[in-house]
């Protein structure tokens, strides 16, 4: 291993790398653009801005504000201009081809069917909306010289009680590109066991699924979307480390809760940005993930709400390559182990890593020794004239 491979990506190989991404919320993630028009064909008049640029800081100052309830609020003006099949498809669309010009190559975007009703479209009419948007902008991408897949986690919210309905969907849809089911909402109050007939309904039908936990709420949520519900990843998940304890010189004792998600390899769905949102952490330096990164938790790197976060894929590993000095072989680490977690069969993911993913990275490692060769003519002639 040479020198090279210990240097800090650029920006710009940052945003080439190949990078996988599993909790997206496709109605965090609209371009102001898009809500302005949208808004204006809709008739809906409760922007709180009709400049794009200022409706996009507006969002993102909403998000910061330490507010509960503007943070909430700006969910309701996208989710207003989401209500037609027309919106949902463009909006969805517009979201495959964001994330693969980002160097996106697997995505699982989620988002609430049950919040898409409101002018009379049904549960049905919504998913293939959506499906028809992903598949439009796939081929969009395809034709920017961009590839990416995307599949789509079909959510329910916890405090409404249609988390049945909503699994039966996913269900129904498994092979026309849902890729799973999530819960989602707030956590205090609202525990995932509330809608276990859901998750009870989903294991029979070998159907795969994660929870939001372990985000507002600590390990309880964890610990009953486990234990109770079954999930194959958490979301977010960063409180599994109120089940440790960390020595002045170090050194970590592991709760038998942290062991289990660890031993167990369960997806930590982590979403740096948005966790200094809500409260989560502190600061991008005392984020979990630097510790749970060094203990070798399943961990992956995600976005969360692009729109509120102000924020990308690439952005997200800029902060992780700024704050933890990580490299191209962390960045790997991080994308193999989202790869891995995926909700589409074992050979495709195989195949991702293996043919997308690996390549990828050593391309990007390598482009060193190409930059050694712009200055060996120089070099040579230099020998030549002795």
């Amino acid at each position: 291993m040479t020198s090279e491979t210990t240097t800090l990506p650029t920006v710009d190989q940052i945003r080439r790398a190949p990078k996988v991404l599993l909790h997206d919320h496709l109605d965090g993630g609209l371009r102001p653009a898009t809500i302005v028009e949208l808004a204006r064909e809709t008739g809906y008049d409760g922007l709180p801005e009709t400049d794009p640029e200022k409706l996009g800081v507006w969002f993102r100052e909403a998000a910061d504000s330490g507010s509960l309830e503007r943070y909430l609020e700006t969910f309701a003006h996208t989710c207003a201009v989401m209500q037609t099949r027309e919106a949902l498809t463009r909006v969805a669309a517009e979201c495959a081809e964001d994330l693969a010009a980002d160097g996106v190559v697997y995505a699982e975007v989620r988002y609430a069917p049950e919040q898409h009703l409101e002018k009379g479209l049904t549960l049905e009419e919504v998913v293939e909306a959506v499906n028809e948007g992903f598949r439009e902008g796939e081929r969009r991408a395809r034709a920017a010289g961009h590839r990416i897949r995307v599949g789509a986690l079909l959510t329910a919210m916890r405090h409404a009680a249609r988390a049945l309905e909503i699994a039966e969907l996913a269900n129904r849809y498994r092979d026309l590109g849902v890729a799973g089911f999530d819960i989602a909402g707030a956590e205090a109050g609202f525990p995932p066991t509330r809608h276990l007939d859901a998750f009870e309904y989903l294991k029979r039908e070998n159907n795969h699924f994660t929870i939001h936990a372990g985000e507002a709420f600590g390990l309880p949520s964890i610990w009953q979307a486990l234990q109770w519900c079954g999930a194959d990843r958490l979301g977010h998940g960063v409180r599994i480390t109120d089940d440790m304890e960390v020595a002045d010189d170090g050194s970590v004792k592991l709760g038998r809760l942290a062991s289990y998600v660890r031993d167990k390899r369960i997806p930590l769905e982590m979403c740096p940005t948005s966790n200094l949102q809500t409260g989560a952490a502190t600061s991008y330096a005392e984020h979990p993930i630097g510790l749970l990164r060094r203990l070798q938790f399943r961990l992956t790197v995600n976005t969360d709400n692009r729109l509120m976060s102000g924020t990308s894929m690439s952005r997200e590993f800029e902060h992780l390559v700024s704050t933890f000095r990580y490299t191209l072989d962390d960045m790997q680490w991080f994308t193999v182990n989202a790869m891995k977690s995926a909700f589409i069969p074992f050979d495709e993911r195989l195949a991702m890593i293996n043919d997308v993913i690996k390549p990828g990275y050593a391309e990007l490692r390598s482009e060193w020794l190409f930059r050694q060769v712009d200055a060996e003519p120089a070099v040579i002639s230099e020998y030549r004239s002795e």
